[in-house]
């Protein structure tokens, strides 16, 4: 699938929603909950259960990226399921530090 910057995303197990922030160097498939992602305005409902092995959830605001592939997505609306490119668990991104105003 094609992964754009800003493209709205659905889980097909739970109630998340993401939106791409930065799309991967190259092809791969985002998952949540165990289960590939739906375009959000796709017709398809949500089926299935989320796999135990990626149900940490996703957090709405919250930034989440895969290291080797690049994608970085933002959690537009909570759900059960977690996230993952190519099968490898994404984690939440670190806030940048702030300068020091001494």
């Amino acid at each position: 699938m094609k992964y754009k910057p800003g493209s709205r995303w659905k889980s097909a197990v739970c109630s998340a929603e993401m939106v791409v922030v930065r799309p991967p160097k190259g092809d791969g498939d985002l998952a949540c909950g165990g289960s590939n992602v739906l375009e959000h305005d796709s017709a398809e409902g949500g089926s299935g259960d989320v796999d135990s092995a990626f149900s940490e959830g996703v957090l709405i605001g919250k930034r989440y990226v895969d290291e080797k592939s690049g994608i970085e997505v933002l959690g537009a609306k909570p759900g059960q399921g977690s996230l993952s490119f190519n099968g490898r668990a994404m984690h939440l991104k670190d806030a940048k530090p702030l300068p020091a105003s001494d």
